[in-house]
């Protein structure tokens, strides 16, 4: 069977890549030879299987079969331990798959390639670094798999594995085109979704082979992820091609034509997977619990191989289209500004534009998409079972994506890139008004009310894992309200005073990094403050004020310290964008510093209303339970007198019929 699989993904590859002309001889630039033209799409396929499967298998291993005690055992065990050979494959491809590239990109064979050319590739390159970084974390998951013997060390590994996925993705050619804050993103969601969901599917059907008993478990758990993956496939796939092509050649070209089979292959396995949740799954699950697994489980793995025969055709497609060049046009070609920014320059900002505009930021519209679902999710499942879930809360958390998505996707997080007072002002927004808003929608006790629970007793379920991290030395440490003010308020000093600002808005996934460290540290701090759920440290809230009293002047010396620097802050960036308004740096500077220090004191408002009404809820709790245990003390004397009335009247009687008795 697995040597029937590997051959129809080879022939869908050798089609696809002679329907892109992925392999064409090149006619103006230097030939690599055909060994290089047909080992690099090859090195790809096999790099690109052996992720899936060591995902896919981590996956099984740890999420989906049951563990009892929290032990890697039986299948659990074989399957992490059969991950580590094929990560070790992943590593070995990606390496050679490396070399080759050099041969294909310098159009010399591999033969007359030297050992100075390939350091300089591996070291000086972006892609070369990043073929180090993956070859890195694949070794490091091979490593880990081999050893891990608990459920929480094998999901240490298989997260590792998924961002071991990652580098190629983040230094690769969308990383290089117009618009490449859209296309990173929705390449990292459309590979993390595909090796998700063909990586557990290749798991459940190993399970499926081998007979086990707790495939109706594996698979209940599965059916949850494979719909999630389905969606962001798609999503992520329509808008990575949109930046690519346009619907013209879509029909048209080479390119669009894979595009659309790819795209077909996806929506028949969106078919197939909807007949598996609808009938397979219930099925399944049914005969378990009767003890008639085996009757059902030859015909999910019957069906499963035709699904993973598809997808590796998709997956072969999708080599293909790496190695097939899309359209071009006038329109495509990238200015230095425009590969810079992503975009090109917006015109001179208008509080109009500021409050409509649209910046195509695609990890802005990760976090608050995600964040998004996963939050109306949960109340979703609250309804769904009759519990009760504080509209206040759903409001608040959503007030706060929206500040989110404009400081990041709207006309603000646009203009964020552009001028430093804007950039202040998203920055502000980010660190100190947004995660005021979604602690008070209480995330962490929403996902604590609706996340998995164990399935066996010991095991480690999604719920047991958020507790887990909650009660973890690290962040037991992290929330200390000295760590995190520190954190809070040392990040700005070290970020604009110290040249990691200009390093950092060189690349776009430097300026996502900044954006998520802000909104982070942010959430922290707030956390400890205003946060409505469980923290390790619980403070009163005059310590909770006081606290933020002596973290503000903190935030107040810094934005003086803006305002009255001669020095401009990213200098070399700034000046790279040559706009053409706003050309005083300083003056621009200055007015971030104001900005910076004017919105200060939003905090100070928002917080002390947020402890103000935390406090008079706490002093109404605990006035209603000392009523209530007022009133049970008082029923409980009530029935003491009732009892000892009884007490005496018995006693009175016997001393009558003693007497009676004497008489």
């Amino acid at each position: 069977m697995t040597t029937g699989l590997l051959v129809m993904t080879g022939v869908a590859l050798w089609l696809a890549l002679d329907l892109g002309h992925g392999v064409a001889a090149p006619s103006s630039i230097a030939d690599p030879g055909r060994l290089t033209v047909w080992a690099l799409p090859t090195l790809r396929l096999v790099s690109d299987l052996s992720a899936v499967l060591t995902v896919g298998l981590l996956l099984a291993g740890t999420l989906l079969l049951p563990a009892p005690g929290g032990e890697l055992a039986g299948l659990a065990l074989r399957a992490t331990r059969f991950a580590s050979w094929f990560a070790l494959l992943w590593a070995v491809s990606a390496m050679a798959q490396g070399v080759f590239f050099v041969s294909d990109i310098l159009g010399m064979p591999v033969s007359d390639l030297t050992t100075n050319t390939l350091f300089s590739y591996l070291f000086d390159t972006t892609q070369g670094r990043a073929t180090l970084w993956q070859a890195g974390l694949t070794l490091t998951v091979a490593v880990g798999a081999r050893w891990a013997l608990r459920s929480a060390e094998a999901i240490w590994v298989f997260l590792l594995a998924i961002v071991a996925v990652l580098p190629p993705a983040l230094a690769g050619h969308s990383a290089a085109s117009g618009s490449h804050h859209l296309a990173v993103a929705s390449l990292v969601v459309h590979l993390v979704a595909a090796c998700l969901w063909v990586g557990g599917l290749a798991g459940l059907t190993w399970i499926a082979i081998r007979g086990s008993r707790r495939l109706g478990a594996a698979v209940g758990r599965f059916s949850v992820l494979a719909l999630w993956c389905v969606v962001l496939l798609t999503v992520s796939g329509v808008v990575n091609a949109g930046v690519r092509i346009g619907w013209d050649d879509l029909l048209t070209s080479s390119y669009g034509g894979l595009v659309v089979a790819k795209a077909s292959a996806l929506v028949v396995l969106g078919c197939i997977g909807w007949v598996h949740r609808r009938t397979t799954v219930p099925r399944l699950e049914a005969a378990a619990d009767g003890g008639q697994g085996e009757s059902i489980r030859r015909p999910f793995a019957s069906l499963a191989v035709v699904e993973l025969a598809i997808m590796g055709a998709t997956i072969a497609i999708a080599v293909a289209l790496s190695r097939t060049p899309p359209p071009v046009s006038a329109s495509d070609e990238v200015t230095p500004t425009a590969a810079i920014l992503g975009h090109e320059l917006p015109p001179a900002p208008t509080p109009w534009r500021l409050l409509t505009g649209y910046s195509a930021d695609g990890f802005g519209m990760i976090i608050v998409g995600l964040l998004a679902a996963l939050y109306l999710r949960g109340v979703w499942v609250l309804h769904r079972r009759g519990d009760a879930w504080p509209i206040g809360r759903t409001i608040s958390f959503g007030f706060g994506l929206l500040v989110l998505a404009w400081s990041t996707v709207g006309g603000l997080g646009l203009y964020s890139h552009v001028l430093f007072s804007t950039h202040m002002v998203a920055h502000m927004l980010l660190s100190m008004v947004v995660p005021i808003f979604l602690v008070l929608g209480a995330p962490i006790t929403l996902a604590l009310r609706t996340l998995p629970s164990a399935r066996v007793p010991g095991e480690l379920g999604p719920r047991q894992m958020l507790l887990a991290v909650l009660h973890s030395r690290v962040v037991r440490i992290l929330s200390h309200p000295i760590v995190a003010a520190a954190l809070f308020i040392g990040s700005l000093y070290a970020v604009y005073f110290t040249g990691l600002f200009g390093w950092l808005m060189g690349s776009s996934l430097g300026h996502v990094v900044m954006e998520v460290h802000f909104l982070a540290v942010g959430s922290l701090f707030f956390w400890i403050l205003v946060g409505i759920d469980p923290t390790p440290r619980v403070l009163a809230p005059l310590w909770r004020f006081g606290l933020l009293l002596i973290v503000m002047p903190f935030h107040a010396f810094f934005s003086i310290a803006v305002m009255s620097s001669e020095t401009v802050i990213g200098v070399n960036y700034w000046r790279l964008l040559d706009r053409p308004y706003r050309t005083d740096l300083l003056h621009d500077q200055y007015l971030g510093g104001s900005i910076s220090w004017a919105l200060g004191e939003v905090p100070i408002v928002l917080v002390l209303l947020a402890v103000f009404v935390q406090w008079v809820r706490s002093d109404a709790r605990e006035a209603r339970r000392v009523d209530r245990a007022a009133d049970r003390a008082g029923d409980e004397a009530d029935i003491e007198h009732y009892n000892a009335w009884l007490a005496r009247l018995d006693a009175a009687e016997r001393e009558r019929e003693g007497r009676s008795d004497g008489s």
